[in-house]
């Protein structure tokens, strides 16, 4: 009988490596693996030792992640290593269990010489890994093979405060917003939303990529057949069009059988600012640093969660403004706003029909006027032109 549950990862690591592993956990979680991070899994007041030792012998697979610095500290790491040997010594002869993982060149040690390595520094390594860990989970028999998931986070029901104030507004044709475009995004008003779940990241070339690959579906523009630039896994996609990201949708909902979409304007907004109307994700004043908008000078794309932490909004999503527009699923109306004044507002959907769909949170080419949380946009479905937008999903419990 198949036991529905995830290959477990144990990363062992040192805590010098830990902004590398912290990244490696992320991307294995995203792609459906149950990694074991200490600072992810461990609770206020547990027993290190004791715990470390339990999840190594818990783990369906333990990956030694190894650099010049781990190799030759003493400290917990090599009582980690020392773990996973004996765990090592009880599996069947020939089964993958330790991976040694060289975050960067270096010397591999002689007690796992046996097996061989994965170099994370390679543009290729990745696969090689996920590949390995497929592996295990087939051998194992009870496991499903990991399918890509978004990495999510929780928004709870409540109210929150949408739109611009005339201050703020008047601020903000200062800082480059068309003063035709100012009163799409006014009166400020209350808004209630149920609960929901959107995506931490806007996605990313590589979730897209697998979408691609599944189903021959046509690629985005700028990509070479289903192939992106080599290193832009991480980044968002983008020349995508609503209807490209409607149809990612569709395909994710088929492959998890979760109801996954593109968020309501108003699911994107209080996500990006939280309840009380923040002009930006972080709080009121602009840090160029925070975000990859044309402030920041990157002149293209970044990694996802490179702003990261510090640029997250209240909720904690990353990259929720400036990288690159994101797609909601509202028809895009420039008096919408003006429509719901004296209304008790609650999960609006946006109008019924309309010339555009809203686009959302600038991108690494906007000024600081166009790139906040409250700035709306719209562009036709069927067309991506030269905003080149990329999207971010949403979850409802309570439609699942």
């Amino acid at each position: 009988m198949t036991e529905n549950r995830k290959l477990k990862v144990f990363l062992c690591h040192s805590k010098d490596d830990k902004p590398k592993v912290r990244e490696l956990y992320r991307r294995l979680v995203a792609d459906g693996f149950d990694a074991w991070l200490d600072e992810e899994k461990l609770i206020p007041g547990q027993e290190w030792d004791l715990e470390i030792r339990k999840a190594v012998q818990d783990s369906d697979v333990v990956v030694v992640c190894l650099s010049n610095g781990s190799i030759t500290q003493a400290g917990y790491v090599q009582k980690e290593i020392r773990f996973a040997l004996d765990v090592a010594d009880e599996q069947p002869e020939g089964t993958i269990f330790i991976i040694p993982a060289r975050l960067e060149d270096c010397q591999v040690p002689s007690r796992l010489n046996k097996w061989q390595w994965v170099n994370l520094f390679e543009k290729t390594s990745i696969e090689k890994l996920n590949h390995a860990l497929n592996l295990r989970a087939k051998g194992l028999g009870s496991i499903v093979i990991p399918t890509y998931y978004p990495l999510m986070v929780h928004i709870p029901a409540g109210n929150f405060l949408m739109g611009s104030t005339s201050e703020q507004v008047a601020q903000a044709v200062k800082d480059g917003l068309r003063e035709d475009w100012a009163g799409w995004e006014q009166p400020q008003h209350v808004v209630e939303l149920s609960e929901y779940f959107i995506g931490k990241f806007p996605v990313t070339n590589r979730e897209y990529q697998a979408f691609i690959r599944d189903t021959e579906y046509t690629p985005p523009a700028n990509w070479a057949g289903d192939q992106f630039h080599s290193e832009k896994d991480e980044h968002p996609v983008i020349n995508v069009s609503w209807s490209d990201a409607t149809a990612y949708c569709r395909w994710l909902n088929k492959k998890s059988g979760k109801p996954y979409r593109l968020p309501t304007e108003a699911e994107w907004e209080k996500a990006a600012r939280g309840e009380d109307g923040l002009i930006f994700p972080w709080g009121n004043i602009f840090d160029s640093r925070k975000a990859n908008t044309w402030w920041t000078s990157i002149g293209d794309t970044s990694e996802v969660g490179q702003f990261s932490p510090h640029g997250d909004s209240p909720y904690g999503c990353a990259d929720i403004i400036g990288n690159v527009w994101e797609w909601c699923n509202d028809w895009c109306v420039e008096d919408e706003y003006k429509n719901r004044a004296g209304k008790s507002v609650k999960d609006p959907q946006g109008p019924p029909s309309g010339p555009y769909r809203v686009l959302r949170g600038g991108s690494f080419e906007t000024n600081l006027g166009l790139t906040r949380c409250a700035y709306r946009h719209g562009s036709w479905p069927s067309n991506f032109g030269e905003l080149k937008p990329g999207f971010r999903v949403v979850l409802s419990p309570s439609k699942e």
